[in-house]
Parts: C-alpha cells; sequence; structure tokens
C-alpha cells in the first residue's frame, strides 16, 4: 500500500495510539501544538505522564526510525514539555518514550515501544 509521507506518518501515529491504549495508557493529547511546540502524543499511565515521539519511515529506508530521534530532536521535545508541563501545572513524573514505525511496501506496519528513550537533565 503507497502512501504520501503525510499519510503514512497518520497511519504511524494511528498504530501507536492505538497501541498505547491497548496497554492500559490514557490518552491525553494527540498531536499537540502551541506556537513552535509540539508533540505527537501524550499520555498518562500509573500517575506518571509521557512524552511519546513516534517515528514512521519507510522499510529499508536510509535511517531507521530510531536513528531519526536525534539528540536536537530529543532537545526541542525538552522544550515543548517543558512549556506544556508548566501550562497545564503539571505535577508527576515525565518520561520520553519512542514509538518506531515501519511500514513496508505491502502496507503492514511493524511497531517497536521503547520506553525512557532518553532522560532529561532537568
Amino acid at each position: 500500500m503507497e502512501g504520501t509521507k503525510v499519510e503514512i506518518g497518520r497511519q504511524g501515529e494511528d498504530l501507536a495510539q492505538e497501541y498505547l491504549m491497548q496497554q492500559g495508557f490514557t490518552l491525553l493529547y494527540r498531536n499537540w501544538r502551541n506556537g513552535r511546540y509540539e508533540l505527537d502524543l501524550v499520555a498518562e499511565k500509573e500517575g506518571r505522564l509521557h512524552i511519546v515521539e513516534v517515528k514512521t519511515r519507510q522499510a529499508g529506508s536510509l535511517a531507521s526510525p530510531e536513528e531519526a530521534y536525534t539528540r536536537a530532536k530529543f532537545r526541542s521535545l525538552c522544550r515543548a514539555a517543558e512549556y506544556f508541563i508548566g501550562l497545564y501545572r503539571i505535577d508527576m513524573e515525565v518520561q520520553f518514550d519512542l514509538i518506531a514505525v515501519e511500514h513496508d511496501p505491502s502496507g503492514a506496519l511493524t511497531l517497536r515501544y521503547i520506553p525512557e528513550v532518553m532522560t532529561p537533565a532537568w
């Protein structure tokens, strides 16, 4: 199943959201945006806030979804998370997770959940 980059990204986020809900997470926001800040998925589980970045790539791409989660991207997510936490006055532990999704030519999606992919130094 061929699709545009945006469609493939949306499919990856759909799968990621479904996965989190099946694992007992409560989804708080999907594609949260405020000014220059954006977060793919914001969820809560067992009193912990999860900032979940979803990276979807075509299978066989030069870079895996995990490789697209760079230190620069993490710094950007930390700034967005700090803004989000202050805006909504969140008072709980925060964890940054990655959901890597690969889309193969047949249309099949493979998901890998990587909890605590990086830890902020705040």
